[in-house]
């Protein structure tokens, strides 16, 4: 397929995609007191949809945070193709006329009382609570590790903002020069975007080929079990591509410290704990939930999401259970996958459909089948476009995509269709 013909087709699959959505849209009359807290991907598409939807409402949404990252765009940036302000928004650029946005943040829920206090000591009643709050980097989970790393000594991580990301394109151009051992991985914990250490690995080995550097470095992946990827079709697809391009796969490695002077990682694994040297190392955080959700009554009590405070989650609709008029919506949701921004794409039309629903006196009938999406880059001007659901079945949007082959087509939606939807997202409009 030439590059015409796929724009043109992926053009007309998106509007009969939307066509069907705007017609059903109905409104709710309803007044509710509505807060949203956290005004990240899943706060601004909330409050856009809201607004629309239910016209009455008064609709107030909690973020100290002026600026808003497009975080799908740090691979980008850490390739060394975009640059800080490619991915820096302004919040108040996409914040809907009518909604109240208080710039704090959330410093104490209280579902019993269905009240939210904030960092300035304001106590919002409500009447449904939409928790978007995001999570937390526990970048000090990692024994002598901290931000202020990121950039120095061989340490990349993209995930601590824009200019962290542009720091470890930097780290990753020193490491090529220099030569060495590069070792990437991924936490124990859930985490946004599980496909970014690895889209990492790829670029660093992709620029070192072009680089005619590939023979001074070793790429080595340090994954956190046996799968390098929790979908099993996606997960061989990796390692057969890494296999190919000499990274090697170490199973069940858990990095635990880091001794940046020495240039040491220490990872837990089932045999007891290994040192590895490196001359560069991409470190992702262990990630969990803020303390504001963690020290409340929302996140699950048992089960595998409790330790690190998920808010606690129906996965079809993302109502809470013992809350019912609270939602989590996004990274901070208590759900088995779910922590990108095309699953926030999914998640906030189901949520806004069922309180409109029930507001306006009908059955709740939407649910969120666990959309997933991963632009899985494989070099320079490739990608393969994986799409997946809770049952870890690919479920490909566009048919003349195949979801596991790297092709050109996949690169496009990554580096030039991605921003602008996921702009018309915060608006409410995708």
């Amino acid at each position: 397929m030439d590059r015409r013909t796929f724009l043109g087709a992926a053009g007309a699959l998106a509007v009969t995609q939307m066509m069907p959505l705007a017609a059903a849209a109905q409104i709710s009359a309803a007044k509710p007191r509505i807060v949203i807290a956290g005004a990240g991907a899943a706060g601004l598409s909330l409050a856009s949809r809201l607004r629309r939807r239910m016209p009455q409402a008064t609709i107030t949404i909690l973020d100290a945070r002026r600026q808003h990252f497009f975080q799908p765009g740090f691979t980008l940036v850490a390739a060394g193709l975009w640059s800080p302000a490619d991915v820096t928004f302004g919040n108040a650029e996409f914040l809907p006329q009518g909604v109240e946005w208080i710039a704090e943040a959330a410093a104490e829920f209280d579902p019993v009382a269905n009240v939210v206090v904030t960092t300035g000591s304001r106590r919002l009643p409500y009447d449904f609570l939409f928790v978007a709050t995001g999570l937390f980097l526990d970048y000090r989970g990692i024994e002598g590790m901290e931000e202020g790393l990121i950039g120095r000594d061989g340490i990349a991580s993209i995930y601590a903002g824009p200019e962290a990301a542009a720091a470890s394109w930097r780290a990753i151009e020193a490491f090529i020069d220099r030569g060495g051992t590069g070792l990437f991985g991924r936490p124990p914990t859930e985490m946004k975007c599980a496909g970014a250490p690895l889209k990492i690995a790829f670029i660093t080995d992709d620029r070192a080929r072009r680089r005619g550097r590939r023979g001074a470095v070793e790429l080595v992946y340090n994954a956190h079990r046996e799968a390098v990827f929790a979908v099993r079709p996606v997960d061989a697809r990796v390692k057969e591509l890494f296999a190919g391009r000499g990274i090697a796969i170490n199973p069940s490695h858990v990095l635990v410290a880091i001794d940046p002077g020495a240039r040491k990682a220490v990872y837990r694994t089932p045999a007891g704990t290994v040192t590895m040297g490196y001359d560069f190392i991409h470190v992702v955080p262990p990630m969990r939930a803020p303390d504001a959700v963690r020290n409340s009554p929302l996140p699950w009590q048992s089960g595998p999401l409790a330790a690190d405070g998920w808010v606690e989650a129906d996965r079809a609709t993302l109502r809470h259970p013992r809350f019912p008029n609270v939602f989590a919506v996004g990274d901070i949701a208590g759900v088995p996958r779910g922590k990108t921004a095309a699953s926030v794409k999914w998640q906030v039309p189901v949520v806004v459909e069922n309180l409109v629903a029930e507001t306006a006196g009908r059955e709740p009938t939407a649910a969120y089948n666990g959309y997933t999406s991963c632009p899985m880059v494989t070099g320079y001007g490739r990608a393969m476009l994986i799409e997946f659901d809770y049952a870890g079945d690919l479920t490909p949007s566009f048919p003349f995509i195949a979801p596991l082959d790297e092709l050109w087509i996949s690169w496009v939606i990554e580096e030039k269709g991605l921003k602008g939807a996921y702009r018309a997202m915060l608006r409410g409009r995708a």
